[in-house]
């Protein structure tokens, strides 16, 4: 009984930004990519902002549940100086686009049609989506839980 209180209040205090031990936090990521759209993107021009890496797909429920927290959070702070980069998962380009567009996802997004076998997600070793991170102002992750109270995080970060 009393490890399970002193588990429930390491919970309840710990701090909300957290990173998966085994991302390398000590150094700044490194993303390059081509959007979907055909813009460039590379995570080192951003730095000096807080930019989520949100790895999801259309045909993924959860995914989808977080897309209007996303959106919300990109209007409110992305004049502030938070981005998201997207890495879908997605099979099918017209889906992926007709998505985005209908849900008012601005951002850029990575497709490559490979699913489960995305170049980028596969190097980042993500074997189940939606899976969100966050990197801070000097491009290195920060948490790799971006859906727990995203705003928050988004907002402290930016302080």
């Amino acid at each position: 009984m009393h490890k399970l209180l002193l588990c429930a209040l390491l919970l309840c205090f710990a701090p909300v930004l957290m990173a998966d031990p085994s991302v390398d936090q000590t150094k700044p990521l490194d993303l390059k990519f081509t959007a979907v759209d055909g813009t460039k993107v590379d995570l080192a021009d951003l730095r000096g902002k807080v930019v989520l890496i949100d790895f999801w797909a259309t045909w993924c429920p959860p995914c989808r549940e977080e897309v209007p927290n996303v959106v919300a959070a990109y209007k409110k702070y992305h004049d502030q100086g938070f981005d998201v980069i997207g890495i879908s998962l997605d099979q099918d380009k017209d889906k992926l686009l007709a998505f985005t567009k209908d849900h008012g996802m601005v951002w850029p997004q990575y497709f490559d049609g490979q699913g489960w076998d995305n170049s980028i997600s596969k190097s980042f070793g993500i074997d189940s989506i939606p899976a969100m991170w966050l990197v801070g102002k000097d491009g290195k992750v920060v948490s790799t839980d971006g859906r727990d109270d995203l705003a928050g995080q988004v907002e402290k970060l930016l302080k």
